[in-house]
């Protein structure tokens, strides 16, 4: 076995020493479309000082540290702030521990509020000129900065091309390109902010230029004084700009706090403005202004050819588009449902079906026979879950993961994961569960941790694998029509995110944020997709097998014994009381257990023909379709959860799926048997 070693740097930015990191930009630059593409399934909404717009905040893992993601309210500029602005500096310079200056104000900080370590300002790469104002500004709170360079594919359409080191070298910042919608580069923008937290490493020095510093000298000294510095605790840069452009609440403040200098102040503004040819918080914006234009110069070069599209970039308009991404998406999602009812069905006839077939030849009566028989029935029914249903769509979604298309998908979908209180990640098992939930779970135990983990695999249980999609589509098709199955399948839809949402109460508190990573398109080597496989079905020969041979002998030996009078009985609560049934089918129930396919087969035996409409109404056929969709899958995916999630969670895994199926199943049977002429 090949191991590789990954250095850890220390110390790790976890707990007490997690930094807070603030998004902040003008509006429209793309900000919040960064922090959704990285936020918790529960999100943080607070009012900055009890006004004003709020701001978001949730927990984000990136790698093995952990930082607090902020999205602040946008801010357009430091020149002229308006008061929604004013508010956003003031908690980037202090956050909720505001200086002397401040605690007269009546509208004081309302929760708790630390000034953020790590500034990411997320810059519109169309309209960078504008904004690199806004960097210059920002340079000036002496605190790490990282800038996202957003909206690159835009830039390139229109034929802007920009030179990221030399941006970065000139502010002295990490400078990452990013597509914020279609997540590309947000990886590396959250690995740079972190690193910036942990390097501690601030901008250059942007001064203005030298004949307005040598100019603003005089006001530069009355304001470095100890006792201004502590009221203020605003870096000397900044609030010398602050009052040299005459700011209306700096002015205010140092007039109200420090009287005696306001003369002196009003003097040295006046100085300065004397050896310039316009007024001093004209020519401080007119040089800021531009400083940013010729930055934006040096670093950029506009026109020229812009070249051809690569497939890259198309499949990424397919899979990554917040438009055209669920195109993708629903093509992966159609090429599943091909691999389970044509690939698979296919191969179920020539595999498992040929066995069963072969099987059925024999009927013995003895003890001993019987139970051979049960043996043989168990490894035929691991034979048809694993060939025909579980190997074909394990392969297909491990190439798909390798070849970087799931990671898309996993984007693409995060946001609607969200409302069930799940990351994207956890798509490749429900795709999978659609095929069999046993290797489904036992991919949601290794892509996701903690209440991720337990809730993915909770809900696959829901979802309707190949056997209970192939009674659904074989009763349901036959005697209710399309409509039918398809309110069956979009009834399990809604299950899925109700329950989904009454978990997230139960395992609260949410887990933190997770950054989507998108590797790049790469072809899938076929010694990566069979380990893959391999990992993801082992559980079928070392948990599954021995269950399903002990199930399906306990079974027959019931049957064997004659049991099934007092099994029809035992049940009668629940399928004629409650769920309005015929009573013989309480052995088809129970039976399913073991296996969904074997329902079907025992619904014939048990009401004695193939035609159950005499016997059964089209309404008693919906809610025991209903029942079985939510009704305990089978055996083998009791044995997987014990194994992933404990016997705690694997029995409250079993009681969640018979209260579900019980409370779903008789809620319909009365509205169901008022609509019973529209099912006939």
């Amino acid at each position: 076995m090949k191991i590789s070693a990954i250095s850890l740097q220390q110390p790790l930015l976890r707990g007490e020493r997690r930094p807070r990191v603030a998004l902040v930009g003008q509006p429209g630059t793309g900000k919040s479309t960064i922090f959704r593409a990285a936020a918790a399934t529960a999100v943080e909404h607070e009012r900055l000082a009890g006004a004003g717009p709020a701001y978001e905040e949730c927990l984000v893992d990136v790698g093995l540290d952990q930082i607090s993601l902020v999205d602040l309210p946008a801010i357009e500029s430091f020149h002229h702030l308006r008061e929604p602005d004013r508010v956003v500096l003031k908690y980037l310079l202090w956050g909720d521990c505001w200086p002397a200056i401040a605690r007269h104000e009546s509208q004081q900080p309302a929760v708790a509020f630390r000034a953020p370590e790590v500034l990411i300002q997320v810059v519109d790469a169309t309209a960078l000129e504008r904004d690199l104002e806004l960097c210059l500004e920002l340079s000036l709170l002496g605190r790490p900065l990282v800038i996202a360079l957003n909206r690159m594919d835009e830039a390139r359409e229109k034929g802007l091309y920009i030179n990221v080191r030399a941006l970065s070298d000139q502010i002295g910042v990490p400078v990452v390109p990013t597509v914020a919608h279609m997540g590309v580069g947000l990886t590396d923008l959250f690995a740079a902010a972190v690193q910036a937290a942990r390097g501690n490493t601030c901008p250059l020095p942007q001064p203005p230029s030298p004949h307005i510093a040598r100019s603003l000298e005089p006001l530069n000294a009355l304001l470095g004084r100890p006792e201004v510095e502590e009221a203020f605790r605003v870096p000397r840069p900044l609030l010398l700009l602050r009052v040299a452009e005459n700011d209306d609440y700096f002015l205010q403040e140092l007039a109200e706090h420090f009287p005696e200098l306001t003369a002196a102040a009003t003097a040295a503004r006046s100085a300065a403005e004397s050896t310039l040819p316009r007024p001093l918080a004209e020519e401080l914006h007119a040089d800021r202004h531009h400083r940013a234009a010729l930055l934006f110069e040096n670093v950029s070069s506009l026109g020229g050819h812009r070249g051809a599209r690569s497939w890259q970039q198309w499949a990424d308009e397919l899979f990554l588009h917040p438009r055209w991404g669920l195109i993708g998406s629903m093509a992966v999602f159609a090429l599943v449902l091909f691999m389970v009812f044509e690939v698979s069905a296919f191969l179920d006839g020539l595999s498992s079906a040929r066995l069963a077939a072969w099987a059925q030849e024999w009927q013995p009566e003895s003890t001993a026979g019987v139970v051979g028989r049960a043996v043989v029935d168990a490894l035929i029914g691991l034979v048809s879950i694993v060939v025909p249903y579980m190997v074909p769509l394990v392969v297909l979604l491990v190439a798909l993961e390798e070849s970087g298309i799931m990671h898309r998908v996993a984007f693409v979908v995060d946001r609607g994961f969200h409302h069930i209180g799940l990351h994207g990640g956890v798509a490749v098992p429900f795709l999978i569960g659609l095929g069999c939930n046993v290797p489904a779970i036992s991919a949601a135990a290794a892509t996701a941790t903690g209440r991720h983990r337990v809730v993915a695999s909770l809900l696959i249980t829901f979802v309707p694998c190949s056997a209970r999609s192939a009674i659904i589509l074989a009763l349901g098709g036959k005697y209710l029509g399309g409509l039918g199955v398809f309110a069956i399948f979009a009834l399990t839809l809604v299950a899925i995110a109700v329950i989904g949402h009454l978990l997230t109460r139960r395992y609260a508190p949410a887990g933190p944020g997770l950054v989507q990573e998108i590797p790049p398109y790469a072809l899938p080597h076929w010694r990566n997709i069979l380990a893959g496989t391999w990992e993801r079905t082992s559980d079928i020969l070392t948990i599954v097998t021995p269950l399903l041979v002990a199930g399906s002998v306990v079974m027959a030996l019931l049957s064997h014994i004659g049991a099934d009078d007092v099994i029809n009985t035992l049940l009668t609560p629940i399928t004629a009381w409650w769920l309005g049934l015929p009573v013989a089918l309480g052995v088809p129930i129970l039976f399913g257990v073991l296996r969904k396919e074997l329902s079907l087969l025992m619904i014939y035996q048990a009401l004695g023909t193939t035609e159950i409409v005499p016997l059964m109404s089209p309404s008693q056929i919906l809610v025991f379709l209903l029942f079985l969709s939510f009704y305990v899958p089978c055996v083998s995916t009791f044995a997987v959860m014990l194994k992933t999630l404990g016997r705690r969670e694997a029995l409250f895994s079993l009681a969640l799926s018979v209260a579900a199926a019980l409370a779903i199943a008789g809620a319909m049977r009365l509205p169901l048997a008022l609509l019973e002429p529209l099912l006939s």
